[in-house]
């Protein structure tokens, strides 16, 4: 699809948009939100750019995988590196994949070697509400958060006791089941819960001139389980345990080094072994009235292992492992003084490497002090926040932001904010040792690489009303000592700028949520596009409901993006734009039992997120919910 066949429906949408100011219907309560503050507030009084995905969402939406929810988003791009479950790189607003922060019930994860977590690791059963923090905000939350945080809660106990089963079978041997179990007794709050997928897949590597070209089907399975526990101490006091794991088990195509057995791409069975594991402990205190704390202590353990084995007979042929334990404790402080709110935050985290490959250094540690306030008034409020993180291994850094919102009428919002941003490079981009032999293409570590720092800036506005939401706004994000992935060079700098659409509207039973993104981050002085981010972006979704039934279609329409050439040649190759159109369906047979068809890719449209790599043709998935 060329570009030009974009320009009538992302032209036509700021009219669409400026349409739908005369649909106004009653106002609803709004949501609240955690991720923007860090602290508990309602939607409607956020000042940053924020998307919340519920539970009833995720239920609706019929998705098998984390990725597709998240690239339904404004300002959200991924990657994916072939089949239904394989290596995932997430772009925010054109930030590069190792520039966002995700985070699990409040404690980081994700790997220090590679700079990324392992989105396709985590089930969509095992999760409760999505928090997607669009900019900068390493004055929020510490390095790395230069194009915005996710935020993933796991689920949650209800009241009473609820026995919830899901299974689902598709196209390419796709099957999925779970079954939890959630409720409260007294002042205990219990949440416990198991899921299991799997899919026979497709051919992860489409192009047969990469060196690891196999044309099997690459197949996939993952595990998953999750438990929470809360205990309320008294009124005021109250203690929540979280544990999340799931490993998963994928195919790829490859041959191992040393290669010990003389594997080629067509006698090896290459396996990814990822393993997420994330444990917390949250005690919420409220000391006096205006007073209330929360000491979180978590571990999380990202465990990413390649295994290749002989076709003929099994037999072990190599194997490496890339593994990084996280240790983080965390003690926020929320001081009110009548509407407006003081933060003061102490934190520290560890994280060290565990690898079959040598690191110059495997560990470090990150001491960070944080100061907020946060003042609201009747037509505007403003955020002021203040952070220095000491890093063992490159020293202390000093990271800030002011960000505001002024009512123009009760409707319409100004918003905007201004701040820095600071990352260390990973481990990998620090001391990866070159591959024998060494080619002038490898991939390898630079020890001279110093910290990227940035500064950011953005402007929107936002218009709410009954049913009608809107926002439109710009941002420009510079980024000094900018880390090129595809070379590990450090460039001078590099500029993501951008804007987002976005409009969610409802006319009585039919709904469409909306979003365009215009992102062109380019690197400096050589003006080249950042790696696999598309120019122009189109996301939109139109649900309507009749009876007990609900019908929608999901569009997407990307325009072209550019990505390193087949085996790392040098220059570039432009991957062709694309649309792909899902349609699905949703049946409430009665109240607690619920049946769902969806079918992807409807025109089976041939396309990639990643050079020589492959995305599913139009596929089929048929699932059925019961809730007790």
């Amino acid at each position: 699809m060329k570009n030009r066949n974009l320009r009538a429906p992302l032209a036509a949408l700021p009219l669409a948009i400026l349409a739908t100011f005369s649909h106004a219907q009653t106002q609803t309560l709004p949501e609240t939100v955690v991720t923007a503050t860090r602290v508990s507030q309602p939607v409607t009084d956020v000042i940053a750019d924020v998307s919340i995905i519920g539970r009833e969402t995720l239920d609706r939406a019929g998705q098998t995988s984390l990725r597709e929810i998240l690239a339904q988003q404004p300002g959200v791009q991924f990657t994916s590196n072939g089949s239904y479950r394989s290596n995932t790189g997430l772009f925010l607003r054109g930030a590069s994949s190792t520039q966002t922060i995700v985070l699990i019930d409040g404690i980081r994860v994700g790997s220090a070697t590679s700079g990324t977590a392992s989105l396709e690791n985590i089930p969509l059963e095992r999760i409760e509400r999505i928090e997607i923090l669009r900019g900068a905000a390493s004055a929020l939350y510490g390095p790395d958060a230069v194009g915005g945080v996710v935020q993933i809660f796991t689920r949650e106990p209800t009241a009473g006791m609820n026995i919830d089963v899901t299974a689902g079978l598709g196209t390419d041997g796709q099957a999925q089941a779970s079954v939890s179990l959630r409720g409260t007794t007294g002042a205990i709050g219990y949440s416990v819960g198991v899921s299991r997928e799997r899919a026979s897949g497709i051919s992860v590597i489409d192009n047969p001139a990469a060196n690891a070209f196999n044309p099997d089907k690459d197949g996939f399975s993952t595990t998953s389980f999750d438990a929470r526990l809360v205990g309320k101490l008294n009124r005021d006091h109250e203690l929540t345990l979280s544990l999340l794991n799931s490993k998963s088990d994928y195919q790829f195509d490859g041959t191992p080094s040393p290669n010990r057995l003389g594997l080629t791409r067509l006698t090896s069975d290459a396996r990814a072994k990822p393993e997420l594991t994330q444990l917390s402990l949250k005690w919420d205190a409220r000391w006096l009235p205006n007073w209330k704390s929360t000491v979180r202590v978590g571990t999380s353990q990202d465990d990413s292992i390649s295994e290749f084995y002989r076709f003929s007979d099994g037999a072990l042929g190599g194997r490496s492992k890339f593994n990084t334990d996280r240790e983080q404790v965390s003690w926020q402080n929320d001081i009110s003084f009548g509407s407006d709110l003081l933060t003061l935050l102490l934190e520290t985290r560890s994280e060290k490497v565990d690898s079959s490959t040598v690191y110059t250094v495997n560990k470090r540690d990150i001491d960070s002090v944080m100061a907020a306030y946060a003042l609201n008034r009747k037509n505007w409020n403003a955020l002021l926040v203040a952070r220095h993180d000491d890093n063992s291994q490159f020293g202390g850094f000093n990271n800030w932001s002011i960000s505001g919102g002024y009512e123009i009428t009760e409707d319409l919002k100004l918003v905007g904010s201004s701040g820095t941003t600071f990352q260390a490079p990973t481990f990998n981009q620090l001391y990866f040792p070159c591959p024998t032999p060494c080619l002038l293409t490898s991939f390898r570590g630079n020890p001279s690489l110093t910290p990227q720092q940035g500064r950011s800036n953005e402007v929107g506005i936002r218009y709410s009303r009954g049913h009608t939401r809107l926002s439109a706004l710009v941002y420009r994000n510079s980024v000094q000592g900018f880390i090129t992935p595809s070379t590990n060079s450090q460039s001078d700098l590099a500029l993501l700028t951008g804007a987002t659409l976005s409009w969610e509207q409802s006319w009585g039973f039919t709904g469409l949520v909306a979003s365009y993104d215009y992102a062109d981050p380019r690197v400096k002085p050589s003006n080249q596009r950042v790696l696999r981010v598309a120019k122009h972006m189109l996301n939109a979704r139109v649900t309507q409901k009749m009876g007990e039934v609900a019908v929608f279609g999901e569009l997407k329409l990307s325009s072209d993006r550019e990505d390193s050439k087949v085996n790392r040649a040098p220059g570039r190759d432009v991957l062709a734009g694309y649309g792909v159109l899902n349609l699905g369906a949703n049946w409430s047979v009665r109240k607690d039992l619920t049946l769902q068809a969806r079918v992807n890719n409807v025109t089976n449209k041939q396309y990639a997120l990643a050079n020589t790599f492959s995305m599913p043709g139009r596929n089929v998935f048929v699932s059925v919910a019961w809730s007790l």
